[in-house]
């Protein structure tokens, strides 16, 4: 949840300063220019500057309104894999490829060449998420964990190596969410209300990889086929009222995972010549596209679902 909180700091900051100028519609055989030349000058140090504040100003937060309530402790590592049937994990790989997406465009928007914006965006991504992790490793209530750096790394390197093989992202990582009656069960671990329960009811979560069909024609500038349609690989779990474990009280509850098949939008491949536009629609592609949707699951009774509109 924490990260979401920052994340969220992120798409504002994109939002005010309509930044969203990447060339990933344009063929790959073009030939990157810089496009330093074409910014005013304030328009690098303000995103350093601002960078600095907002990463110095969210660790200082966080750590005084996030774990302030929490005993403190001496650093030690937490082996939290197992919680949340993978959930949590998925969501610090998206939180890495998010705000490293996000990061990308600020620093092309301050004037910066192609792969310089790509190991900048990548390293302050990796370098904020690695303090974050940090401060919970002094925390009594969680811990350092290597699970947790390991999606995140993973979340990052998804968006880097993809920008620097093919300079767009063919593979996308997305997030939807819909709720679900457990949060009434448990409301003060899975959210009270639905501004909580996105960010911490799981059981609503899905996590997208959404592939752009379009990029991976031959000579694709040249085919009818509709560049925005994405096909997607989603996966969640169900049933989860606890970490690792449902509370006795609810040992009738069974947890079990799902995988989903379905359509999406890649709303970069819609062109438009308005700035606002664009940076709304690369916003917007950072959730998927409610559409129909096969499920496959590992429950014992219904193990095989068709959903006319999945969130």
């Amino acid at each position: 949840m924490k990260k979401w909180l920052v994340f969220v700091v992120g798409i504002l900051f994109v939002f005010k300063k309509n930044i969203a100028q990447t060339d990933s519609i344009q063929p790959i055989q073009q030939t990157i220019k810089s496009e330093y030349t074409k910014r005013p000058r304030w328009h690098l140090p303000f995103v350093i500057s601002t960078e600095t504040a907002l990463f110095a100003g969210s660790l200082v937060g966080l750590n005084y309104l996030w774990y302030e309530g929490y005993p403190r402790t001496n650093f030690h590592v937490f082996n939290d894999n197992s919680q949340w049937m993978g959930l949590d994990k998925f969501g610090h790989c998206y939180s890495g490829y998010a705000i490293s997406t996000l990061n990308y465009d600020v620093w092309r928007w301050a004037g910066l060449k192609h792969q310089p914006a790509i190991w900048i965006s990548g390293g302050l991504s990796f370098g904020f998420l690695t303090a974050i992790e940090v401060l919970d490793g002094f925390s009594e209530q969680w811990g350092f964990s290597w699970g947790d750096m390991i999606a995140n790394t993973a979340g990052i390197t998804l968006f880097t190596w993809q920008q620097l093989q093919w300079n767009e992202q063919r593979f996308q990582m997305k997030y939807s969410f819909w709720p679900t009656e457990y949060a009434k069960l448990r409301p003060d671990l899975l959210g009270k209300n639905l501004l909580e329960q996105p960010l911490k009811d799981y059981n609503g979560q899905t996590y997208w990889i959404s592939a752009n069909i379009w990029s991976f024609l031959p000579n694709r500038e040249h085919r009818k086929f509709p560049s925005w349609l994405n096909i997607s690989l989603g996966y969640g779990a169900n049933g989860m009222l606890g970490g690792t474990e449902n509370p006795p009280e609810f040992a009738e509850m069974k947890r079990y995972h799902q995988f989903f098949l379905s359509i999406d939008v890649d709303f970069t491949k819609i062109k438009t010549k308005h700035k606002i536009v664009k940076t709304l629609l690369k916003t917007l592609n950072m959730i998927k596209f409610p559409a129909p949707a096969f499920e496959f699951n590992t429950s014992s009774t219904e193990p095989v679902k068709f959903h006319w509109l999945k969130f």
